[in-house]
């Protein structure tokens, strides 16, 4: 069984996990390079959904939401961050946060506190409550992650998420190239 790096956000792991088995296809000559150029981006769009139904299906077990639980994750392993902070990592508008947040604060298993030098900033806290939660949920990743990766050997995960890194890294370039290549349009072009 593969378990993927703590540090991660759930979320990422839904990703991981679906470019996981897409990658796996593409190592093993299943799908020929047309076929990839067209059903990549439907297929991880797809397996996302599905990973996301499965999450928030199997959180609610627990009486938590997918989304809920990456936020109380985050906070478990970085306490007392900002809120506008968590938004960021969490690649979240702040609003939908917000919302959470406020969800978790009346579940009594997240508190906001007053920052010490900044009264308008609000840092995040788990409560024992919230501490109890994530350590009866704390096998779900894992089975989660081996129900997804079912079939897959851990060498080929290992090797499908060294991939992934080098897909990301793709992505990111890409995205950063389009960035500036635009930067380069609007200062020509006014």
């Amino acid at each position: 069984m593969l378990l993927l790096r703590d540090s991660v956000p759930l979320i990422r792991h839904e990703i991981i996990i679906s470019l996981l088995i897409i990658v796996k296809l593409i190592g093993d000559n299943v799908m020929t390079r047309g076929s990839v150029d067209q059903n990549f981006l439907f297929t991880l769009g797809e397996l996302y959904r599905l990973l996301r139904v499965y999450a928030d299906k199997e959180a609610s077990r627990f009486g938590i939401t997918r989304a809920q639980w990456a936020v109380l994750a985050k906070v478990e392993r970085s306490e007392g961050m900002k809120q506008s902070e968590l938004a960021e990592l969490l690649e979240m508008q702040p609003i939908t946060l917000t919302r959470l947040i406020d969800k978790l604060c009346d579940s009594d298993w997240i508190e906001r506190r007053s920052d010490a030098s900044d009264r308008r900033v609000k840092r995040l806290y788990l409560k024992k409550a919230g501490r109890a939660l994530l350590g009866k949920m704390s096998g779900l990743k894992s089975e989660l992650t081996a129900n997804a990766l079912d079939g897959i050997s851990p060498a080929d995960a290992h090797r499908l998420l060294t991939q992934l890194e080098s897909i990301k890294e793709n992505v990111r370039n890409a995205i950063q190239t389009s960035g500036a290549e635009q930067a380069r349009k609007e200062q020509r072009y006014g």
